[in-house]
């Protein structure tokens, strides 16, 4: 049998850990997201008006299914009142504990 890019089966299981990792992080970010926002004491809606995005964009960060760009985490940062590093403060130890 010759090597084939297209079905060489390890390059499809490094893309399933990849997925399943970038699932995490975006999960994990929303988390922390949200205990911000909940800190704050304010709505899903009242922080898209304050970044100037959508409540749903919002909705779609906390549940971790949107990938934010990294001028959406400064606006939101500044929506929350704190800076960019303290929003992902602990976010590696976060990803690294067991669910």
């Amino acid at each position: 049998m010759t090597y084939s890019p297209w079905t060489y089966r390890p390059l499809r299981t490094i893309i399933d850990f990849m997925e399943k990792s970038k699932a995490v992080i975006l999960r994990t970010l929303g988390l922390m997201i949200r205990e911000q926002r909940a800190a704050l004491g304010i709505s899903q809606e009242e922080l898209g008006l304050r970044c100037h995005l959508d409540r749903t964009y919002i909705s779609g960060l906390e549940r971790g299914v949107r990938n934010p760009s990294l001028t959406a985490l400064v606006t939101l940062a500044k929506g929350l009142n704190i800076t960019v590093s303290q929003l992902l403060e602990n976010l590696e130890i976060e990803i690294e504990k067991p669910e």
